[in-house]
C-alpha cells in the first residue's frame, strides 16, 4: 500500500492507509496504547487495540522519536473525544500493523520542556523537531520566498554573491581573514554591497540572499557572526526615499504573507501581526534623539548613533503615536556610514541613509550610494582605504553608473521580531557566534 501524508488521511475515512513518521508521544490507558505520529505534513493520534495482537505487542515497545510505518484504519472520533485545537483532532488511526524503521535513544529531556538557550542549541538536531522549532523556519522560508517573489515582480534580477572577497565593503568592520593562494590574504564577505553596485550597471535592479560574516566579539541576544541578508539595489533613483518606498512594500508583503499562511503560528507564539500604518513614520537621527531624550531623560542629542535602549524607546514612540511597529531613522553622520554612502547636499555632514527599526531592534540599513568615480576616490582617501584594493569595484564607476541605492535586512532579526523571539539565535537555523560553531567552543 502506498504511503500517504498524514494531513491527507481525512480523504480516507473508513479505509486502511499506510503512513510513516516519528512518534511524538506515547500514552497507555489500560490495555489501549495511544501515540501521536507526525510527518512533514502534520500529526495525528493513533491507537493500538488488544484485538490486533501483533501491532499491540509492537506498540508496547515504541518510544518517542522512533521512526515507524503504520498501516491503520482511519476513524472519526466520537464527538466527546474530538480535539478542536488540533488540525486532525477529529480523526484517529486504528493501528493494524507497525514496522519499526529506526529506534531512538532515550531523550535527554522532555522534548517540549522549556530549555535555556544553550541547552536548546546544543541539541538542535532534536529540539528543531518540536512544533516551535518547525514553525520558526517555515515562517523564515515564507519571508525569503516573499522577498524573492516581490522583487521579481518589480523586475529585479537575482544573483549569487561571493563569500570570499579581496576587500572589506564596509570599510572598517571587523572581518574574518583567510590565508589565500600566492601568499595573499582574502576575507569572508561582510556584505554583497560592492557586487550589488557593480550589477546595477548591468541589470539596473538586483537582489541577493547571501550569508555574510562579521568578526565582532559580541555575546548578545541580537548579534551573530554569520547571518543571512536580504539585499537589494536599484538604479535611476532620486534619493534614499525611493529605496525606503520599496522596502516598505516588502515589509507590508511580509506581514500579509504571515497572516495568510501562518496565522496558526502567530497564535501558537502568542504574538500579533505587526502594525503597519499607511505611512511608516520617518525621523532624522537628530529628531529621533530629541524624542528619546524627552521620553527617557537621557540626553543623547548629538551622538553619532543610537544605542539599543534608544532604538527601543523610538519604537515605543512609533507604536504609541503612529500605531506602527516600524520606524525609519534617516541622516546618519558621514563618519558612521561606509565610504560609498551619499552625503546630503542640503545637510552637510549627514548622509542620505536610513535604518529601519522594528519592535525595538534595527533590522535594515540602507541608503543612496555615491555614483561618481571621483567622489569615491576622495572618500577612500578620507577613510584611509587603498583604491588599488578596490580597483575591480571602481571599474563600474569609471565606465558610468546611474544614481542608485539599496538596503540589507537581517533575515534572522526579521524572523525573531515577527514571532516575538527574544534571542536571535533561536531564529537562526545553525547559529555561529563567538562561543559556538554547532557546539560550544569552550567544550
Amino acid at each position: 500500500m502506498e504511503r500517504i501524508r498524514i494531513k491527507d488521511i481525512g480523504e480516507h475515512i473508513g479505509k486502511e492507509v499506510t503512513v510513516a513518521g516519528w512518534v511524538s508521544t506515547r500514552r497507555d490507558h489500560g490495555k489501549l496504547i495511544f501515540f501521536d505520529l507526525r510527518d512533514r505534513s502534520g500529526e495525528v493520534q493513533a491507537v493500538a487495540l488488544p484485538n490486533h495482537t501483533e501491532a499491540h505487542t509492537l506498540a508496547d515497545t515504541i518510544r518517542p522519536e522512533w521512526v515507524i510505518t503504520v498501516t491503520a484504519k482511519v476513524n472519526e472520533r466520537p464527538e466527546k473525544m474530538i480535539h478542536p485545537d488540533a488540525a486532525l483532532g477529529h480523526l484517529e488511526l486504528e493501528v493494524m500493523n507497525i514496522t519499526v524503521l529506526s529506534e531512538a535513544a532515550e531523550l535527554p529531556f522532555d522534548i517540549d520542556a522549556e530549555l535555556n538557550i544553550d541547552t536548546y542549541l546544543n541539541y538542535l538536531p532534536l529540539t528543531l523537531r518540536t512544533q516551535r522549532g518547525r514553525d520558526i523556519f517555515k515562517v523564515q522560508e515564507t519571508l525569503i520566498e516573499t522577498f524573492r517573489t516581490q522583487l521579481r515582480a518589480r523586475d529585479f534580477t537575482e544573483f549569487q554573491a561571493p563569500a570570499i572577497v579581496g576587500g572589506d565593503a564596509e570599510g572598517g568592520a571587523n572581518v574574518f581573514r583567510l590565508d589565500y593562494f600566492n601568499d595573499r590574504s582574502a576575507y569572508l564577505a561582510t556584505s554583497p554591497q560592492l557586487y550589488k553596485q557593480i550589477l546595477v550597471g548591468i541589470y539596473e535592479r538586483v537582489f541577493a540572499t547571501p550569508k555574510v560574516f562579521r568578526a565582532e566579539p559580541h555575546a548578545t541576544s541580537r548579534h551573530l557572526n554569520e547571518y543571512s541578508s536580504l539585499d537589494f539595489e536599484l538604479g535611476f533613483i532620486e534619493d534614499h526615499r525611493d529605496v525606503m518606498a520599496i522596502l516598505t512594500e516588502l515589509i507590508r508583503a511580509y506581514r500579509n504573507a504571515l497572516v495568510e499562511r501562518h496565522s496558526d503560528v502567530l497564535e501558537r507564539f502568542n504574538v500579533s501581526a505587526p502594525a503597519i500604518p499607511d505611512d511608516i513614520p520617518v525621523v532624522t537621527l537628530a529628531e529621533g534623539q530629541e524624542i528619546v531624550t524627552e521620553r527617557t531623560d537621557e540626553d543623547c542629542v548629538g551622538e553619532p548613533d543610537l544605542s539599543p535602549a534608544h532604538e527601543e524607546a523610538l519604537c515605543e514612540y512609533a507604536r504609541e503615536k503612529h500605531n506602527s511597529d516600524f520606524i525609519y531613522v534617516t541622516h546618519y553622520p558621514v563618519s558612521k556610514r561606509p565610504f560609498y554612502t551619499y552625503e546630503d547636499e542640503s545637510t552637510p555632514g549627514f548622509t542620505k541613509s536610513f535604518d529601519l527599526l522594528f519592535r525595538g531592534v534595527e533590522i535594515t540599513t540602507g541608503g543612496q550610494r555615491i555614483h561618481s568615480y571621483e567622489q569615491l576616490l576622495k572618500n577612500m582617501q578620507k577613510w584611509n582605504l587603498d583604491p588599488n584594493a578596490f580597483r575591480f569595484y571602481l571599474q563600474a564607476f569609471a565606465f558610468g553608473m546611474p544614481p542608485h541605492g539599496g538596503c540589507a535586512t537581517g533575515l534572522e532579526r526579521l524572523t525573531a521580531k515577527m514571532l516575538g523571539i527574544r534571542n536571535v539565535k533561536e531564529a537562526t537555523l545553525f547559529p555561529r557566534d563567538m562561543n559556538r560553531i554547532d557546539t560550544q567552543l569552550s567544550e
